[in-house]
């Protein structure tokens, strides 16, 4: 990943998308990146990440217990309710009802990014998380996802066991974090960060500047 965007004048504009597949917002955002790629022309760029992670690393996580605010639980899913009726996509709150090993998703959208289908497993994961009314999904479900999307299965599978992804998802924590990410959805464009599904209206306004 690279904050390299193209410059002004060049034909096709770069998007770096850093998301947690586990966040609503990341969800919601991600239901609008083939609208905008269709009225921008614009590519992005899929980063997947644990927010679990990213979160861990932080010494004022914002989820705690007895969070207030913007970070109220009830708050959340009431504001995440109104921006999918909002998109006219389906949301059902994950939260009390869906078990599951919170690395596993990002892990399953790297694997499948080896295969060049970073994006395809990431729409499926989201739609495990936050569509299907299910209560658990662990790794054999994961496989069956990989392998309707016609992937290698025996590679999928032996790379999403592999340290050397757990490896690579550090790496791009890592990267992340030089680059000032703090939460998801992160966009990023000619070295500007746009926090937020409700920044992705400004950064649709800085593609059309362009």
């Amino acid at each position: 990943m690279t904050r390299e965007n193209t410059k002004p004048g060049e034909a096709v504009a770069t998007v770096d998308f850093i998301y947690g597949l586990g966040s609503r917002y990341s969800y919601l955002a991600s239901t609008q990146i083939a609208r905008v790629t269709r009225e921008t022309g614009v590519t992005f760029r899929w980063q997947p990440i644990s927010t679990h992670a990213l979160l861990a690393r932080r010494a004022d996580d914002p989820f705690t217990p007895g969070a207030v605010g913007q970070y109220d639980w009830d708050y959340r899913r009431r504001d995440a309710e109104a921006w999918a009726r909002h998109y006219g996509v389906p949301f059902n709150d994950p939260i009390g009802r869906l078990a599951y090993e919170p690395m596993l998703p990002a892990l399953a959208a790297l694997a499948a990014g080896r295969q060049g289908r970073t994006d395809a497993m990431s729409h499926r994961l989201f739609r495990l998380i936050f569509v299907d009314d299910r209560t658990t999904f662990g790794p054999r479900e994961v496989i069956a996802e990989g392998a309707s999307l016609g992937l290698d299965v025996a590679r999928f599978r032996a790379d999403l066991d592999s340290e050397e992804l757990v490896q690579e998802h550090e790496r791009c924590l890592l990267e992340v974090e030089s680059c000032g990410v703090f939460g998801v959805p992160t966009f990023f464009y000619r070295d500007q960060l746009y926090w937020g599904n409700d920044r992705l209206v400004l950064l649709e306004d800085a593609l059309r500047a362009d």
